[in-house]
């Protein structure tokens, strides 16, 4: 069904136009000065619904002369532009902008941040199923009576019952393509609503003819029906379209509100973070997010930069070094000098490319709004040839206008309509029972289409949980000193080698975590240090061949008195069914390998385990989604897994997504689907069940318009009546939705693979493979 050329579902009446529409001083100050003579503002379209959309308002307000460009984002549902301030020397007025929007159908208004709620729009939907679904069975429990043979005056008594019935029903729940319909011929466009609204409409007032000439047909039980079917279809694709979330503003909660401006005579300051300006000195303490990029001025911690790199381990700053906007302080006070406002910090641009990214990836057509384009034009014509031809042909009118009513009702898009959305609602559901979520049905369809697959590393294709390798080969009595110390520290490489200790450890008093360095304690043997090989030893402080970024493990020297007594080396521990996913993924033909933010020699030796095909290593947030977005340039097709709040632009950019349950909110939401279980082996069984779903989609079609092959032959012959129409209509609907039922049955592999899934992880269930 198409939901796009219909627009808003109230238009704005030309003549109240401009008491609707923002005015041209609201406009002004809420959009925003971009220096050249050049402003921004967003307005928000709650109508917009997908690519269609996207190209009709874009394509307006480009006309437009004072335009320089204009986006409109799906998931935020959100239009930016940027206009001249002047053309030649004319002033522009806003106003003209939010105008061309509402002429192409759309109601439009300011945008603000706190534009989330309820679904309006589902909730309406379901109540109109709701009571065209009890007015089809009450008009069908009086049409079995009239069908059963009643008398002339029960049959007249009760055709008026039915229309009494059928009629506020038909406005209630019929309202939806009514306003869809008439949106769109009063701005030169028709859809598969123009059909529909004729159908039920026509329907409905040659029944209410009939009745009132005492007719013996009445056909409210048809139209009623109809409109019930039509409405479940479109429920049922709003609620797998609507599953889309945008993870924008997540990730704008990663900003702080404001942070304490440090003054040139030491005072504090506290400003809201759009007031920071370049050269400010802020304060940040630990447990803060920094506010806004810059460097350094005094003071040492360790950062969380995993919203930058998306690695677990925390890197040390100290003086003179670099910080970004929205990464964690996690343990020493921080004195920076900002080197760009909130609005050009890193936080910044990763929203930039969100919204770009998704921007982007909203313009694919799914395949029943591509079906939609040529399916109205078609109905409509072989409707009029139809009323034109039988009115010539033997002068009766009356039986024209119902032979072109039956071929509206026999035409209606209700297996089309049905078609993908019930099938992508049995796949959501199948996926559900696996552990694995999906936010959005087109996405199913996308991620049918793949041809090859990036993961990230840690979290993703490890568990992001450093594990102590070569622990037989170290003392007992290094391990107690190490573990000992480690049990003062949060670090994650501290965590994981206290509880790799299977001893007792020794217990330390006065011990002191140097920020960025490690741990270390003054006893009456000597000072210990637990940390990097350049904190810990004498000798490496210099530099040492042993501490290069490139090992491919992750290293802690426990040292007395500046000389080593034991190296701990860790490795992040694969993610369960690791090998045996990537294994399947090749057997499909898939071209896999790895988009990380950790160094190269980890993630080299992580692509030889796992015998990927490449591989990149140190990638910033952009780089990961301008590769994304260059494979899509390049005509592939990527999935993109990934969980860090770093890879949440490239899960944007990607053609498709996924995310562990793990995730960072911001990598949940913005990705397409979410697994449930420890195991790798949701991402090819994700895959296996969308191809599943698109061939089901396919036959789905195929089944519909093979009907219509079979079926408008017959209403065009006039040998179908609008209520043998309405039961034929409806079987094609009911045939599509058995065909879609398919989709729960496993194939052998996909039960073969459930199985051994449940044998190593019984806790996360597979009802399936039983």
């Amino acid at each position: 069904m198409s939901c796009c050329a219909a627009g808003t579902e109230s238009a704005l009446d030309l003549e109240r136009l401009d008491h609707a529409l923002p005015t041209s001083e609201e406009m002004r100050l809420s959009s925003r000065d971009l220096g050249e003579g050049l402003r921004q503002i967003d307005l928000s379209v709650p109508a917009v619904h997908c690519g269609t959309c996207i190209t009709t308002i874009e394509r307006a307000l480009r006309q437009l002369p004072e335009v320089e460009r204009a986006r409109v984002n799906l998931s935020t549902k959100r239009v930016s532009v940027v206009w001249k301030d002047k053309v030649g020397e004319v002033e522009t007025d806003p106003v003209s902008l939010a105008r061309a929007i509402a002429a192409t159908g759309y109601e439009s208004h300011l945008f603000t941040s706190a534009e989330e709620g309820s679904d309006a729009l589902r909730n309406q939907l379901i109540r109109a199923v709701a009571v065209s679904g009890f007015a089809a069975t009450n008009i069908m429990l009086l049409s079995v009576s009239i069908w059963s043979g009643a008398d002339a005056s029960t049959r007249d008594l009760f055709h008026w019952i039915s229309a009494l019935i059928a009629a506020p029903a038909l406005i209630y729940a019929g309202r939806f393509f009514y306003q869809s319909a008439w949106n769109a011929l009063r701005h030169g466009r028709t859809n598969m609503d123009v059909p529909i609204a004729l159908a039920i409409t026509l329907s409905y007032f040659v029944s209410l003819w009939e009745t009132i000439h005492h007719g013996h047909h009445a056909w409210f039980d048809a139209t009623v029906s109809l409109l019930f079917f039509l409405l479940i279809g479109r429920t049922l694709d709003h609620i797998m379209r609507d599953r889309a979330r945008s993870a924008i503003s997540g990730l704008a909660r990663l900003s702080p509100r404001g942070a304490m401006v440090v003054g040139a005579d030491g005072s504090r300051d506290y400003r809201p973070v759009e007031d920071i300006r370049i050269g400010d000195r802020v304060a940040v303490s630990a447990g803060d997010r920094i506010p806004v990029d810059g460097l350094v001025a005094s003071g040492a911690s360790d950062v969380d930069m995993s919203i930058v790199n998306g690695e677990s381990a925390p890197n040390a700053v100290s003086t003179g070094e670099r910080v970004q906007a929205g990464t964690l302080n996690l343990t020493g006070s921080l004195i920076i000098e900002a080197t760009a406002t909130a609005k050009n910090s890193f936080l910044a641009e990763i929203i930039g490319l969100m919204e770009a990214a998704e921007g982007g990836r909203a313009r694919y057509r799914r395949i029943a709004d591509r079906a939609a384009q040529y399916y109205s034009p078609a109905v409509h014509l072989l409707a009029l040839t139809s009323f034109i031809f039988w009115g010539l042909y033997d002068g009766d009118w009356k039986h024209a206008m119902l032979v072109a009513i039956a071929v509206l009702i026999i035409t209606c898009p209700c297996a089309l309509g049905l078609a993908v959305p019930v099938v992508q609602v049995v796949a959501a559901g199948r996926l559900y029972r696996n552990g694995i979520m999906v936010k959005d049905g087109s996405a199913m369809e996308r991620l049918a289409e793949i041809d090859a697959v990036a993961f990230d590393k840690t979290g993703t294709l490890t568990l992001g949980r450093p594990r102590l390798v070569g622990a037989d080969e170290i003392s007992r009595d290094a391990m107690a000193l190490g573990a000992g110390l480690a049990a003062h520290s949060r670090h994650p490489l501290s965590r994981a080698l206290w509880s790799s200790a299977s001893g007792p450890v020794r217990q330390f008093e006065g011990v002191r975590e140097i920020p960025g360095a490690g741990i270390e304690a003054e006893t009456t043997e000597g000072l210990y240090r637990l940390g990097s090989r350049r904190f810990a030893v004498t000798e490496a402080r210099n530099g040492d061949h042993a501490d290069r970024d490139d090992r491919a493990l992750s290293e802690v020297v426990l040292s007395r008195d500046g000389q080593e007594l034991a190296a701990f080396r860790f490795e992040d521990t694969l993610r369960p069914g690791g090998e045996e996913a990537i294994a399947r993924l090749k057997a499909e033909g898939l071209s896999v390998g790895i988009l990380s933010g950790d160094r190269a020699g980890v993630v080299s030796a992580l692509a030889a385990r796992l015998h990927m095909d490449h591989w990149k290593a140190e990638l910033s947030p952009r780089e990961k989604a301008e590769f994304c977005a260059s494979a899509q340039a390049d005509g592939h097709r990527l999935l993109m897994v990934g969980d860090g709040i770093n890879d949440a632009p490239a899960l944007a950019a990607a053609h498709v997504s996924i995310a562990p349950a793990t995730a960072a909110d911001v990598g949940r939401q913005a990705a397409d689907f979410v697994f449930m279980r420890p195991g790798l082996e949701a991402v090819p069984l994700a895959i296996e069940t969308s191809r599943r779903a698109g061939r089901l989609i396919r036959e789905n079609f195929a089944l519909a318009i093979g009907y219509n092959i079979i079926a408008v032959p017959i209403a065009l012959a006039g040998l179908a009546t609008p209520l043998i129409a309405s039961i034929a209509m409806s079987t094609s609907s009911i045939i599509v939705v058995v065909n879609a039922l398919r989709l729960n049955r496993a194939t052998k592999a996909e039960r073969a693979a459930l199985r051994a899934a449940a044998v190593e992880y019984p806790s996360a269930g597979t009802r399936l493979a039983s």
